[in-house]
């Protein structure tokens, strides 16, 4: 037991970090998952503040593609010496489901499933980012999939406190787990925001795609390494049925800069949703993109770089000789003679659709949250031609631009078409009825329409059954029938628990007095009087004894003893 509330069961797994189990919380009867810390970290007073202020961070999200942190504390256990030990612990909610590392662990999935899973990240990242909260740790083992599809990710806040209590990568990685997931900025031990989510994200879409990760090495280090120096291989050169028009998402997403990167998971959706149905750009031009993003040869640029350093700097190597050989010397110019010659062919047969500047080309002007009308008018006096579609944005205000494709700053040839994406605002959603409906019932409704069951909380209410909704609410202001809200919104809901708490009437109350509180509208129970003739009558009539105090099912017949002897 933990707390004198959680009943600790059988072992559902162990990691570096925690071992988790199932459980029970008997104050609310409902089945909990239960991390509790490893004696190492446990040990560390530091981690265990930073443990705890990330884990009341965490517990105040609530979205149905994050596992809901229900609880945290610590217990103190006496090992067989005598000494305390403390023993932190969270209390999540308990997910049925595979982990995400077991699902790739057969190879790449398939495309949609590929898609609809990082979706599922990325709509928890995108909440997760607006409530303040950045994860540093996404990877395949911290996302859980349910039997029924639905993406959950676990363990919010939980590397914060490992990586505010570790003092190199070393350190960190062999305490969170793997460094295949890290984002350059985590490896360089530089600060991190919300991008470095969106490096990880791009690590678990590139090994969905692919069945293994853009960057593998014998240790951590080496890993962290090849995330700050090299290039990853595009997706589709190792799956030849990945899109192409993926691969240019990816090797965006995997940008070590964070300002080459999507600035935002809801970026990232909305360039995931669009990368299927888009034209797949030519070998060539992924290459480009490859190059502009991480340097023409990154690898090759980083060992020139540490052996001249090496040649400089190192006193331990002793040359055998002056210089390199002259032989060596002229094959270096006669090679750099052949590359020039090679480039200066290449640059000259491109044709105009693969990146070449041509003559009179034209540049994609800026019209990101200009109105439609000035946005037309702007893009016809740059001949070019503008094609609204109008989209559903979150954003973006209404009649807004969203977006461009082309985007703002591409060359292009005079009179190409520009598409203008156009916000038509958030798209709303009729709350159902609410009141005086199940759970179950409401929840179901609330799904049919677009929109998501958040938290419950539980109120007496005498005329209402168990688990029948008294009120609806969402971010904390009412909602009645028919309201028009945000679609996707989390609408709370207030339920009855089907109890009335019920005082002691017993030798203070009369009988008659007793009875009307039970019968009016604060109890609406079912009083009962019961004379007792082995104890002298008062006049007024007292009650001696009362059937039932505290908490009781609403409706209950309460039976009043008095003295009638």
């Amino acid at each position: 037991m933990l707390s004198g509330r959680y009943r600790v069961d059988d072992l559902i797994g162990r990691g570096g970090m925690a071992s988790v189990y199932r459980g029970q919380d008997l104050t609310l009867g409902r089945p909990v998952a239960i991390k509790i810390l490893e004696a190492d970290l446990a040990a560390d007073s530091a981690f265990r503040t930073r443990f705890r202020l990330e884990a009341q961070s965490a517990s105040r999200m609530s979205h149905p593609a994050i596992v809901r942190v229900y609880d945290a504390g610590e217990e103190t256990r006496t090992d067989a010496a005598g000494q305390p030990h403390p023993e932190p612990y969270i209390v999540m909610e308990l997910v049925t489901g595979h982990l995400l590392k077991d699902i790739i662990s057969d190879g790449p999935v398939p495309l949609e499933d590929a898609l609809r899973y990082t979706d599922g990240i990325l709509e928890a990242l995108e909440y997760s980012h607006r409530a303040g909260v950045v994860h540093r740790d996404i990877k395949p083992g911290n996302v859980m999939v349910t039997d029924a599809g639905q993406v959950k990710v676990m363990d919010f806040g939980i590397a914060r406190a490992v990586s505010d209590s570790s003092s190199t990568v070393a350190e960190t990685t062999a305490i969170i787990g793997t460094a295949s997931y890290f984002s350059p900025e985590m490896a360089k031990g530089d600060p991190v925001d919300a991008r470095a989510d969106i490096y990880s994200a791009g690590i678990v879409l590139y090994e969905l795609l692919t069945g293994q990760p853009p960057f593998r090495g014998e240790n951590p280090i080496a890993v962290a390494y090849q995330h700050v120096s090299e290039a990853p291989v595009p997706p589709s050169e190792l799956v030849d049925t990945v899109p192409r028009s993926l691969d240019a998402l990816v090797l965006r997403a995997l940008a070590k800069d964070p300002f080459q990167r999507p600035q935002t998971a809801v970026a990232f959706r909305d360039a995931l949703a669009a990368a299927t149905g888009r034209k797949a750009p030519s070998k060539r031009r992924v290459e480009s993109l490859s190059n502009e993003l991480y340097g023409p040869d990154p690898k090759q640029a980083a060992e020139t770089a540490r052996s001249l350093r090496q040649l400089t700097s190192d006193d331990t190597m002793r040359r055998t000789q002056s210089g390199p050989p002259v032989a060596w010397v002229w094959a270096g110019i006669a090679m750099l003679a052949v590359l020039l010659v090679s480039v200066f062919i290449w640059v000259n047969t491109l044709r105009p659709d693969e990146g070449t500047v041509t003559p009179n080309a034209l540049t994609v002007p800026d019209v990101v949250t200009m109105t439609w009308d000035r946005a037309e008018q702007v893009i016809d006096k740059a001949k070019l031609v503008p094609q609204q579609i109008d989209e559903t944005s979150a954003d973006v205000p209404e009649g807004a631009v969203v977006r461009t494709d082309p985007v703002a700053g591409t060359t292009v040839a005079p009179g190409e078409q520009v598409t203008v994406y156009v916000s038509q605002g958030v798209e709303k959603a009729a709350v159902p009825a609410l009141a005086n409906l199940t759970v179950s019932e409401v929840t179901s409704s609330l799904e049919q329409a677009g929109l998501k069951l958040g938290s419950i909380t539980r109120r007496n209410d005498p005329r209402l059954a168990a688990d029948v909704v008294i009120s609806g609410s969402v971010n904390g202001a009412a909602v009645t029938d028919g309201q028009e809200i945000p679609k996707g919104s989390a609408v709370d809901l207030v339920v009855a628990t089907g109890t009335v708490t019920v005082e002691d009437f017993a030798l203070n109350y009369t009988v008659d007095k007793a009875v009307e509180i039970l019968e009016s509208d604060q109890y609406n129970l079912d009083p009962v009087v019961q004379e007792d003739p082995s104890c002298p009558a008062t006049d007024p009539r007292m009650v001696k004894v009362q059937s039932a105090i505290g908490e009781v099912p609403v409706g209950s017949e309460i039976t009043l003893t008095t003295c009638s002897g």
